[in-house]
């Protein structure tokens, strides 16, 4: 289904979350071709609505994020807005290096350096594009992660007082304002409820796809889904009385044809990063063994080098983070991201004795410990049991769910139920998601830039570490007879 233009018609072409799934980019890349062909230059818009790049990709991890602003400029973009994933997956000086000299802007008006109250150079808060004899309002939002981008060096404004500043004045501007959205569809729905002016929302951030767009209040709600699977076609157009005329549709790109030239630009890539992530950083004497429904010497370690790094008592990870062992001998950067590719940080909290209990518990269960999700910076395939240090677990398997753990203690000492302990874990706990006690714990701070895979690649350097790692923190109870 090709989208064309008539002399009084817009194509709005939009993207969002596509989350470094460059095979289904370069799908879009070729619709995008395509529809170049037919449609004037001055008839067409396309805009990324934010979370183009995802570090699970060695094409991302191994160029620091070219590989997606390779792609971005070969599809030809007008506009792009900011994602959490890229504000919150890069330092403040690597988005300098990522987006130096860019040829299309970033655009976001609820995020500024936090020394200086200003934005850098590469970002602008809004942008008019005059196409089809239109003056179009691009205003980019982003969602407000401040507890972790104050660590890197942003501040990030309330989007709806952003939006009540710059909504006024784009309309002063503009034919038509478009919200590119990286709030999600609550946000976008109140957004659309409350606040006069804007005529679109390209919606991002949860991932939610509208077929076909949704009307609340006067203002079109537009969002094409996750990872490239959906490209949404907005056709703007002005009726003879002024008013604005708004027709939308989310197209699957799983029949569209790649394109050629950017497919071999990302083999090109792939390539590159390959080769820069063949570094050492360690050399292993003997195998670490992974496993995500039992203990296991490697999801000890990363337990360990967590709790050392959040200078705990307790180190927490869940088994899933690991998506497999690692041999004896050469350990590279890149067999690292193999197996520990989520973009997650660490974090410490503290965590009552009888929560810490209560997710131990959980995590002997099946139904927790095959869970399988995405997002929230998990990019493993199940939860996975909780891998422990710092703590000793004596397990009774005859006793019933919940009542399993006959003895839990800490250095030594029974763990007191209303005692809180310091807890070194990850920080998707915190959002809510798998073992949902860790979420009760009090956030004392999270630890940025590092991923969970820098704590590891220090750990795999920690001789007495990997020595003890193979001790036992999970013990059966003897049974009577």
């Amino acid at each position: 289904m090709n989208a064309k233009a008539n002399a009084e018609t817009l194509i709005l072409l939009h993207t969002n979350d596509i989350h470094s799934h460059f095979e289904e980019a370069a799908r879009i890349a070729g619709y995008v071709r395509e529809l170049r062909g037919s449609v004037p230059p001055d008839r067409l818009l396309l805009v990324d609505c934010g979370d183009f790049l995802d570090r699970v990709r060695v094409e991302t991890e191994g160029t620091q994020g070219m590989a997606n602003r390779s792609l971005l400029e070969a599809m030809g973009y007008d506009a792009v807005a900011m994602g959490n994933n890229e504000g919150l997956s890069y330092t403040r000086q690597q988005l300098d290096v990522l987006f130096d000299g860019v040829p299309f802007p970033i655009v976001c008006a609820n995020l500024l350096d936090s020394a200086t109250g200003r934005r850098p150079s590469w970002m602008k808060p809004a942008v008019v594009v005059e196409k089809a004899g239109m003056k179009i309002g691009l205003l980019g939002l982003t969602a407000p992660f401040n507890d972790f981008y104050e660590l890197l060096g942003w501040r990030a404004e309330d989007p709806f007082k952003t939006a009540e500043e710059w909504v006024p004045k784009l309309r002063r501007e503009a034919d038509a304002v478009v919200l590119l959205s990286h709030l999600g569809l609550k946000q976008d729905e109140r957004f659309a409820a409350s606040l006069d002016g804007i005529d679109v929302i390209l919606g991002a951030h949860t991932h939610h796809l509208l077929e076909t767009p949704v009307k609340v209040a006067g203002t079109v709600l537009c969002a094409a889904g996750k990872f490239g699977r959906h490209v949404g076609v907005v056709e703007l157009a002005r009726n003879p009385d002024g008013s604005l005329s708004v027709e939308g549709r989310c197209l699957p790109t799983g029949g569209m044809a790649p394109d050629a030239a950017v497919s071999s630009l990302l083999d090109k890539r792939r390539e590159e990063a390959n080769a820069a992530l063949d570094v050492a950083i360690a050399t292993l004497d003997e195998p670490l063994e992974a496993a995500p429904d039992r203990e296991s010497p490697l999801g000890t370690l990363l337990a360990s080098g967590i709790r050392k790094a959040a200078g705990a008592e307790i180190g927490l990870t869940n088994a899933g983070q690991l998506l497999a062992g690692l041999p004896a001998g050469r350990v590279t950067k890149r067999d690292l991201h193999a197996i520990c590719p989520s973009p997650i940080n660490p974090c410490l909290i503290r965590l009552k004795g009888k929560q810490l209990r209560r997710a131990l518990e959980e995590s002997l269960l099946p139904e927790f410990i095959g869970l399988e999700f995405q997002g929230f910076g998990f990019r493993g395939r199940e939860l996975g049991t909780l891998c422990v240090d710092g703590a000793e677990v004596t397990i009774d398997e005859t006793r019933p769910p919940y009542e399993r753990i006959a003895e839990l203690s800490v250095g030594g000492v029974p763990v007191d139920d209303e005692r809180e302990y310091d807890v070194g874990t990850l920080d998707m706990f915190t959002f809510g998601v798998g073992y949902l006690d860790l979420k009760e714990g009090t956030v004392v701070r999270y630890l940025l830039p590092e991923f969970i895979r820098d704590v590891l690649a220090d750990s795999l350097n920690d001789k007495e570490a990997i020595a003890d790692c193979r001790r036992p923190r999970r013990r059966t109870a003897k049974r009577n007879g």
